[in-house]
């Protein structure tokens, strides 16, 4: 059995959908789930369905050393990130080195660093007059959204589409296909 982790810092629908995914699994699962904020959904998400979280600071995720013990415990040897919102420490990728995937909602290299996750990009996406967007499955590096890509799928965006209607889409390719090729690598 392959434990995974996942970390989190919102609702928690992706690790919600990895969870669901691999909940019958013989070869996957999803120990636990790390997340920066106590007061998102994530935490009922995944509890619900008998997965622990946790929450840490955001010093905690940078010192790192509690992370990689919290880790060790659970016996985890991938590490999945579905909408966490902290930057990945050194000492962390130096524990996991080409083991930590992240789902970004465009088609990378467009739309991608600092501050351009959720709505902020499918804002973008609509403001720059794009005819696709998509999902980018990619390899976490010390630079936002410039590991190695692993997997693209996209999405029509029409003249009509608000960034709303744009999220929608994304959202049902991450369904579709996030927990599909955090498979394949494992």
């Amino acid at each position: 059995m392959r434990n995974i982790a996942i970390f989190a810092s919102g609702s928690g629908t992706n690790a919600e959908n990895i969870t669901r995914y691999f909940a019958n699994s013989e070869n996957v699962k999803v120990a636990l789930v790390l997340s920066n904020n106590r007061n998102v959904g994530v935490h009922g998400r995944v509890n619900k369905l008998g997965v622990p979280s946790f929450v840490f600071s955001r010093d905690e995720f940078t010192e790192g050393t509690p992370i990689l013990e919290k880790l060790a415990e659970y016996e985890v040897c991938f590490i999945v990130l579905a909408g966490f919102m902290n930057k990945i420490s050194d000492v962390i990728l130096q524990a996991f080195p080409g083991k930590i995937v992240n789902i970004h909602p465009a088609l990378l290299p467009k739309y991608g660093g600092k501050g351009m996750y959720g709505m902020h990009v499918h804002e973008a996406v609509v403001k720059a007059g794009e005819r696709e967007s998509g999902i980018t499955i990619h390899y976490i590096n010390e630079r936002y959204d410039e590991g190695a890509i692993i997997y693209q799928a996209s999405c029509p965006v029409l003249p009509s589409d608000t960034p709303e209607d744009v999220a929608t889409k994304v959202h049902a390719l991450e369904y579709a296909h996030y927990p599909r090729v955090i498979e394949s690598l494992l």
